[in-house]
């Protein structure tokens, strides 16, 4: 008979395992000695040691789910419980007990980070929704299409919630984006209507310009021409393909009729050379409007030096693009100052800006809030996201701000 402290053979062959309860029968060895039986059955449990310390392992350093951990501790205890080798097997249940408790203590820590993780998915996309819903009433028509569209690479990003909640939001997401197109899309119809309608007004125009181009009443045509060049201003853009090509066919007939008459009235050469030297001194003397101060004064004076513009007369044909493009670039101005005027005292625009900015500001904060949460928490992966978020809700923040100073703050 041979033995250790946890098990012996007796002379029949049969192994047993010294347990807390008594001898527990393990085997019977009949092929060698009984010093090869328990050297077998002690290397059965050296194997369930290291098949435990390698659980134990996995389960503290890897993401091993908690079901897949415990079914591999009941294996092993199973084979345990069993019997089958030779040891301490009650230092194994111990082990596979405090396993048990690590597995448990690590599902919970587990089920306490997903729900954290949900609230603050359930928070962002409500975060989200919110802005959706106000960017639904912009009339920014890109920039809001735009931030829109980041908002739902935002949304696909972000772990869905339960169904009813994460369907909750989504509709109202989704209403929103659906609100703004529809606004958009109306208001682009409304444009295209607006231009449909300018397109018919100037081809009754050049229709009539192309009819007077062969005229050779030569003062009350070229009168007409300016009434109709005045109708044509007033009856505002058609779409560009179709303003370009109305343009063309307009002005081409103009320049066939002046051409003709200027081929007739070649002996006045000089008097349009005069023209012109007094064309450039109007055109120096509106030049002196700008930069533009006072806006009605100077409107007045503009008004004065075109009269007097327009009853000078023609100037040579090769020197009209240079000397008219000095008064358009000084009419320009004057437009772009009474734009910038209008901006400035519109109450209804400046509303906006002041709100859209308040809005960014509220958001910048609260991102900067999450950001030292985050920090706080240890989460840096989280804050570096919120980071690049807040990277471009500050660059809004600082276009809407630059906007506002144009209101006077």
């Amino acid at each position: 008979m041979s033995s250790d402290p946890w098990g012996r053979v007796d002379e029949t062959g049969t192994v047993y395992v010294r347990t807390a309860e008594g001898e527990v029968v393990v085997g019977s060895w009949q092929a060698g000695t009984p010093e090869e039986a328990l050297a077998y059955f002690e290397r059965k449990y050296e194997g369930l040691v290291v098949e435990i310390g390698l659980l134990e392992r996995r389960v503290k350093t890897t993401d091993l789910s908690a079901k897949d951990a415990q079914t591999a501790i009941d294996h092993l205890r199973t084979q345990v419980d069993e019997h089958h080798a030779v040891g301490d097997l009650a230092a194994l249940g111990k082990r596979l007990d405090k396993l048990v408790e690590t597995v448990e203590s690590r599902r919970e820590e587990r089920k306490v980070q997903k729900a954290k993780q949900t609230d603050e998915a359930k928070h962002a996309k409500e975060a989200l929704v919110a802005e959706a819903e106000e960017l639904a009433q912009s009339e920014q028509w890109r920039s809001a299409g735009e931030r829109l569209r980041a908002l739902v690479d935002t949304w696909k990003g972000l772990p869905r919630l339960d169904r009813k909640s994460d369907d909750e939001l989504w509709h109202r997401f989704s209403h929103a984006r659906s609100a703004f197109s529809k606004r958009r899309k109306a208001h682009f119809a409304s444009l295209d209507a607006q231009r449909e309608d300018a397109r018919k007004v100037k081809e009754k125009l050049v229709v009539e310009a192309e009819a007077l181009s062969s005229s050779t009443d030569w003062g009350t045509t070229a009168a007409r021409y300016r009434e109709l060049m005045a109708d044509w201003k007033a009856a505002g853009r058609a779409q560009r393909e179709a303003e370009d090509e109305l343009w063309n066919r307009f002005r081409g007939a103009q320049d066939v009729f002046f051409a003709a008459r200027g081929e007739v009235f070649a002996e006045r050469d000089a008097e349009q050379t005069e023209n012109l030297k007094l064309k450039e001194e109007l055109a120096v003397e509106a030049e002196k409007l700008v930069p533009v101060g006072d806006l009605k004064a100077a409107r007045a004076t503009f008004r004065g030096i075109n009269e007097r513009w327009e009853a000078i007369g023609h100037v040579p044909r090769d020197a009209r693009p240079k000397v008219e493009g000095r008064m358009h670039a000084v009419e320009r101005a004057l437009q772009e100052a009474e734009e910038s005027e209008w901006r400035r005292t519109n109450p209804e625009a400046r509303a906006r800006a002041a709100g859209l900015t308040g809005q960014l500001q509220s958001a910048v904060d609260k991102l900067r809030g999450q950001i030292d949460a985050a920090r706080a928490a240890g989460n840096n992966a989280k804050a570096d996201k919120l980071a690049k978020e807040l990277e471009g809700r500050q660059a809004l923040l600082d276009q809407a701000l630059k906007g506002l100073e144009e209101f006077g703050g």
